[in-house]
């Protein structure tokens, strides 16, 4: 999660590392993470490392793009008022861009946890992976309702999860929507 927002900052801020990097970023947003579960499976085996590839290619995207789009919405005026008062780099970023730019991240960050838990679940119920998808999906050919029900109230963690990073956005972020 730490590393989209650092990237999205490195690509809001310098035109170069977007010229240089978007092309391959905008590769990998635009391929379904699912695409790459056969690939990852076979690199890395059925495992839980293969999980975790597939949650950060279903979740680094999202996070760093709106970054990206935090960091350019960021008003210019902001920007020089803070260098006019002596800020340098450093302190441009950190107490400008950074305070402006988190309630983009937090947003990204919430798309990013469905993106990621969606192909998670997705990958196990069409691959076999052991996991709450491959347990729905043996529940469900076996016409097992009660363990059919209890996946998806497994599954309701997603909500949970995404209530506990909109309220920690909402602490973090107290400013969000005020002028």
């Amino acid at each position: 999660m730490i590393l989209g927002p650092i990237a999205g900052f490195a690509l809001g801020t310098s035109r170069t590392a977007a010229t240089v990097v978007g092309p391959y970023l905008n590769f990998v947003r635009t391929l379904p993470p699912l695409g790459y579960i056969g690939l990852l499976i076979v690199w890395f085996d059925i495992g839980d490392t293969s999980k975790i590839w597939l949650l950060f290619l279903a979740a680094f995207p999202p996070i760093v793009i709106a970054t990206m789009a935090g960091v350019h919405q960021v008003s210019a005026d902001r920007i020089n008022a803070a260098r006019s008062l002596g800020a340098n780099r450093l302190q441009v970023v950190t107490r400008v861009l950074l305070p402006a730019t988190l309630p983009e991240v937090i947003g990204g960050i919430r798309v990013a946890v469905g993106f990621a838990w969606t192909s998670v679940v997705a990958a196990e119920l069409n691959n076999g992976i052991p996991g709450i998808g491959g347990l729905a999906f043996l529940a469900g050919q076996q016409l097992n309702t009660a363990l059919t029900m209890a996946c998806i109230i497994i599954g309701l963690t997603a909500l949970t999860l995404d209530a506990v990073i909109s309220r920690i956005g909402a602490l973090v972020v107290p400013w969000k929507g005020q002028a």
